[in-house]
Order: C-alpha cells, then structure tokens, then sequence
C-alpha cells in the first residue's frame, strides 16, 4: 500500500489523481491533502478520504475548511508551513506536487530531505530551481517521477537508458487554440477564446502557457534537469492530435515514442505505482480509427515564448526564475483584461533584459530575482495595456 500526499488535491491534477487512487483501493491510500482556495472542495475531499493532516493557502482557508469539517477536521494548516506539513509528514510515501505557481518548490525540496519519491507536475519547482532539486534528489537517493505528459512519456520511453545514449528529446505540443494564427491575429485574441484548448482540459494558467507555447518553453528547461540532456538536442515539434506525447531518438537511430489518448490519469498512474503498472480505464489507442498523425515547426514569429525560454534557460542561473515570474505576472494580467495578448511576451522579454540573469547562490538568490521580476513585470504590464 503507497500512502499518498496531493498538494493541489482540488486543481485538475489532484482531482485526477484521486480519481486514480479510487481506481485501486488496495494499492493507494491518501493521507495528507493540500489545496490553494477551493475551501469547500477540500472538505468534500476530507470528509471522503479522512487524511491525517491537510493545508490551505491561508489561514481564512483553514479557518472555512474547519468550520465546513467540524468535529470530523484533521489537523488543518496554512501557507508555506501547511504544505511542507502536507509534503513531510511521516505517513507519506509519495508526494504529488500538483500545486500551481512557486509555491511549491519549499514543500517539495522539504519532502525530498525528508526521503519521500517525488510525483511532479508542478513545471515552476525545476524552472525556477533546478539543479538545486535536482542535487538534492541525487543526494538523498530520491526518485523525481514525472507527471506531466510529455516527461512522463520521455521517463518511459528512456527507461533508465544513460544519457550517453540519448540523441534528442522531442517534445510535442497541441498548438494549442492559436495553432494557424498569425502575430497580427493574435493582437486581437482573448482569455475566453485562448482558454478553450483543442485537446486538453487544465487549470486556466497552464491553459494560456498552451496558448502560447510557454508551456513547451518550460518543459524544455524541465527535460534539461529531469534528464539530464543539454538544451540543443532538446527540440519542440507541433502535433495537434496530441496522441503522441514525446519522443526520443537513440544514439544507434532508433526513434522511440510514447502514445496515446489525452488523459492524466495515465502519466498519474504510472508515477504512483512506479515501477509496476496496473489498469486505467481509458479508451485504447486505435491506430486506424486516428488514421493520420501530423507534424510542424513551431512558429516562434507569432509565438515568441519558446524562444524567449530557451534563451533564458541557455543564459542559466537566475535567468529562469525570472522568465517564470514574469510569466505569471503577464498572464494573471492577460486573464484579467489587463494586458494584450502579445503583450505577455513583451512583458517577459523586456523584464529579462532589465532583470537579467546572475549567478545562483543558494534560495535567496532565487528569492531575490523573483521578488525583483515580478516588481518590473507589473510595472510593464501597465506599459502594455
């Protein structure tokens, strides 16, 4: 029996997750949940799965998730404590970092320390400090199990192979809604149309990475640390079938690809019961019912965030953290009116060149550039709008 802790048990991921965990009762147990402001979700999910401990964002969370519980609340935290209680508790064997934005990476650099294996598909905790969990994980003799799609697909398809024997990572990406649109139509697009992505269902951030091509800059910077591969033999191709869900080719020519229906509880499943596999109840892959799988170039004119990525991870140290907060800042203001759609690469560009990227000296280098990029990206967001 693997004991299970969610942080994000209310977002897509976690619920997903949980959907796996009912799957198979006898194999997975949840005891500790952590959620961001879904209070009362949280509580259904308590009163459902009676974990240990739980966690909100803040303490007018906890204060509601207490009051819907009553007699029946676990120990409930907030913020930063709550989550790394969630992530090190000593019942737990598997963490699942499902949670969104930075604050995940204390609990999961607090989990690894405390010897739990890593379900990861929070992309800002490798973004923004890498080589730090990386290290960590290697020292502590800890597994970082990928949950995102595309690493997930990669972790299986290298199984365990050294790097030595890798020739490139090919990671695919759905295009997203704007997949044939020009730069000049995407200065008139907004958050309804770029929420409203062709293959996936997701939490509305990450939906408008997709949108534009964000999320691919980001995994390429995660496939760099998880795999240890150096940034150019990491390539992006667009696939919109989004069947295939990464690839890699061999040093001997061999071409190995992962695929299947879009659906997160695969990748879930096989990070929580690593390195067995059991069934999902997800419609099988007929080749001939799909009939054709296609293949592009991104178009890195009209979406300039992949290239913006890869120059920022290529720049290295603080340089990531930097395109991850100024990222954030550019599409809260994106879905919030406040900012064009173009304009989110225009914030994140211009915030590097006025932050730049400096040496990692431990956390509050990270800390640092973090704080000083979110201060400049909300200053440009102003000049965008």
């Amino acid at each position: 029996m693997k004991r299970v802790a969610i942080l994000g048990s209310t977002g897509s991921i976690g619920r997903s997750a949980l959907a796996v965990v009912d799957a198979h009762p006898g194999r997975l147990t949840v005891v500790a949940l952590a959620a961001g402001d879904n209070a009362s979700l949280l509580a259904e999910q308590i009163a459902r799965y009676r974990p240990e401990v739980a966690a909100m964002a803040t303490g007018e969370g906890v204060d509601r998730v207490r009051s819907a519980c009553g007699s029946a609340s676990p120990s409930v935290l907030g913020g930063t404590e709550g989550l790394v209680a969630v992530a090190t508790h000593p019942s737990v064997d598997i963490v699942i970092c499902a949670s969104a934005g930075t604050a995940g990476l204390e609990a999961v650099l607090a989990a690894i320390e405390a010897g739990k294996t890593i379900a990861l598909a929070n992309k800002e905790v490798l973004v923004m400090a890498g080589a730090i969990v990386t290290e960590a994980a290697r020292r502590r003799g800890v597994a970082i199990l990928p949950v995102d799609s595309e690493h997930n697909a990669i972790h299986q398809c290298l199984h365990a192979r050294p790097p030595t024997e890798v020739r490139r990572i090919i990671l695919t990406a759905s295009g997203g809604p704007f997949r044939d649109y020009s730069s000049e139509a995407l200065e008139h697009v907004g958050p309804d149309a770029a929420l409203r992505h062709p293959t996936w269902q997701m939490g509305r951030k990450i939906t408008i990475d997709s949108a534009t091509l964000m999320n691919k800059g980001l995994e390429v910077i995660e496939a760099h640390h998880l795999f240890g591969t150096p940034y150019d033999r990491i390539d992006v191709v667009v696939h919109p079938q989004s069947i295939v869900h990464s690839l890699v080719t061999l040093c001997d020519g061999a071409a190995l690809a992962h695929l299947g229906h879009p659906d997160m509880r695969v990748p879930i499943s096989y990070a929580l019961h690593h390195p067995e596999r059991v069934d999902v109840p997800v419609r099988t892959l007929d080749l001939a019912e799909v009939a054709s799988l296609t293949f592009e170039p991104p178009d890195e004119d009209a979406f300039p965030c992949l290239r913006i990525s890869r120059e920022a991870a290529v720049a290295g140290g603080t340089g990531p953290c930097v395109l991850n907060a100024a990222n954030e800042i550019a599409v809260h203001a994106f879905l919030g009116g406040r900012l064009p759609f173009m304009g989110i690469p225009a914030v994140i560009e211009q915030t590097l060149e006025r932050v730049g990227a400096h040496g990692v000296h431990g956390f509050e280098s990270l800390y640092q550039a973090d704080a000083e990029a979110r201060e400049v990206a909300g200053e440009l967001v102003g000049v965008h709008a």
